[in-house]
């Protein structure tokens, strides 16, 4: 059956991938797109055979089964109003939300379904869910672990929700890790509890995570690098057709992937 959808943030480079590739799935339908207040391209067609791009959720929401929202976290308390008013299921790809925010959307989940990921990727996923195999594993063990992450030069949070999530596994395993953004000066020697998280900001990087475990004489690592939106784009299609006539709840891509 066609899971129909509307897309916050349309405009945007991940809302056009996103928008592109429902259009090639023939179980999605496209039925709204939506754009902040003001943005150039209101009223316009992105595309010929998909409806006008608008600035209220509202008017678009009635005849739709999922909201995905790849937009800022600007307008997201109005439009997750809108969303749970409607009784609408939710996929949430933005990233930068605060301790209030998250709680909000967690009390929104009591009444309609919501997907809450800060990356859609299956791989990066795959990525989480190793890192927690891998952290189990060497949990009591001697190993020093940092963090990497690059993207691109447009991105406005550092560091990456990804990376975020991968601070709240080790922290999971590790729970006197003492996180350390970047190095400068006489820092003194690295200490047991430490980890460091390093953000790379340059050029048209999609996105490229990496975890570093080291101990002496060895290192190991795990890295995901994403070369196109497009793992994003169909992982969020993925997760709004699997959510769709889900009870309400807060789930997460392990629940899609089933791991």
């Amino acid at each position: 059956m066609t899971t129909k959808i509307v897309i916050i943030g349309a405009a945007g480079r991940m809302g056009k991938r996103i928008i592109e590739l429902s259009l090639e799935d023939k179980d999605v339908e496209v039925v709204g797109l939506v754009e902040r207040s003001g943005h150039s391209l209101i009223g316009k067609k992105l595309f010929s055979s998909l409806p006008e791009l608008c600035d209220n959720l509202d008017k678009v929401i009635k005849n739709a089964d999922v909201v995905i929202d790849f937009s800022s976290i600007d307008n997201f308390e109005q439009n997750i109003k809108i969303t749970e008013s409607n009784g609408k299921a939710l996929v949430i790809g933005t990233t930068g939300f605060n301790v209030a925010q998250v709680e909000i959307i967690k009390l929104a989940s009591k009444n309609i379904p919501i997907i809450l990921s800060p990356n859609m990727s299956l791989g990066v996923n795959t990525l989480f869910k190793t890192l927690d195999f891998i952290l189990n594993i060497l949990k009591d063990k001697d190993y020093d672990i940092e963090i990497i992450e690059a993207h691109h030069n447009k991105k406005k949070d550092a560091p990456s929700g990804t990376a975020k999530k991968l601070m709240e596994i080790i922290k999971s395993y590790r729970p006197s890790t003492k996180f350390v953004f970047g190095r400068e000066g006489l820092v003194g020697e690295r200490t047991k509890d430490e980890v460091g998280i390093f953000a790379i900001r340059a050029g048209d990087i999609v996105g490229e995570h990496t975890v570093i475990f080291s101990s002496l004489g060895e290192k190991l690592e795990l890295k995901h690098t994403a070369t196109s939106r497009d793992t994003f784009a169909k992982g969020a299609i993925v997760a709004a057709k699997w959510l769709k006539d889900k009870v309400s709840g807060m789930y997460t891509m392990y629940d899609v992937l089933g791991i």
